[in-house]
């Protein structure tokens, strides 16, 4: 057990400067090494995505706090869009959390690896937007925060893969994007918690130190480390070429997303 706790400590350092630094909650990374980790313990398999799933977005609800504070510190993040957007987070995570927690490890995988080359793509690519498209009104607004946590809640992310491609699309300056998607991840985070924590709470196959579909020792290794360095990315965001950056993390996700495909066959 200490030896995953010490994994789980170590993830969560390299997840909070992710978080901080590229605004993507870390749930990209997360979710993959726990389904690895629990494979090693023993989880049925039947579960494992769906414990990795509501672990991950727990988790991102420490390390949300963290990084959007610190990117607040810096004027980065955009309390206006936040207001319009959450309500639709809310619902959306939440059922998309009800929705998972119904389908298959396989297929919950298949989404999961689909989702990372989508993302990957997105940052190798870096395709600029019309300098006319702008973000849309209430009603908009509440349909995209609709769409960013349902499929957040599907892949245990804190919403920054899909919220901070779609601000800069919107031509929201990519570090105010970053900064008002670790704003918009703890609504994220929060609902899915909730969600899964309702889903899984009776499930007869949990393993010890579970309460529904999260895992407590990793989510404490995770949290408690993670929120030290949550800071140092967000400080690093705004120092560093961050579009270089996402092509290497870019190629790491695609290694990852290969390498968990090759598990399911």
């Amino acid at each position: 057990m200490l030896t995953y706790f010490l994994i789980y400590c170590f993830v969560g350092a390299f997840v909070g400067v992710l978080a901080g630094l590229l605004g993507v909650g870390g749930g990209l990374v997360i979710v993959p090494i726990l389904v690895f980790s629990f494979s090693y313990q023993g989880v049925s398999s039947e579960i494992i995505m769906h414990l990795a799933l509501g672990t991950s977005l727990a988790s991102i609800m420490f390390t949300s706090v963290s990084s959007f504070m610190a990117h607040h510190r810096r004027g980065a993040v955009q309390w206006s869009i936040v207001r319009r957007i959450v309500i639709g987070i809310l619902t959306g995570t939440f059922l998309g959390s009800c929705f998972a927690s119904l389908l298959s490890t396989d297929i919950l995988k298949i989404f999961f690896v689909i989702f990372l080359y989508f993302v990957a793509y997105q940052f190798l690519t870096n395709r600029k937007p019309k300098p006319s498209r702008e973000l849309p009104g209430m009603a908009g607004m509440f349909g995209v925060g609709n769409i960013i946590g349902f499929i957040s809640s599907l892949v245990g992310i804190g919403g920054g893969a899909v919220s901070v491609p779609y601000m800069v699309w919107c031509n929201v300056p990519v570090h105010r994007a970053i900064g008002t998607s670790a704003a918009i991840g703890l609504p994220i985070a929060i609902s899915g918690t909730i969600g899964f924590l309702f889903n899984g709470w009776s499930h007869n196959l949990l393993p010890s130190y579970s309460i529904g579909f999260i895992y407590l020792p990793a989510l404490a290794g995770i949290a408690a480390v993670s929120i030290l360095t949550a800071p140092l990315g967000a400080r690093l965001a705004h120092s560093l070429p961050v579009d270089k950056l996402k092509k290497i993390f870019a190629l790491l996700l695609i290694v990852v997303g290969t390498r968990m495909l090759i598990s399911i066959f």
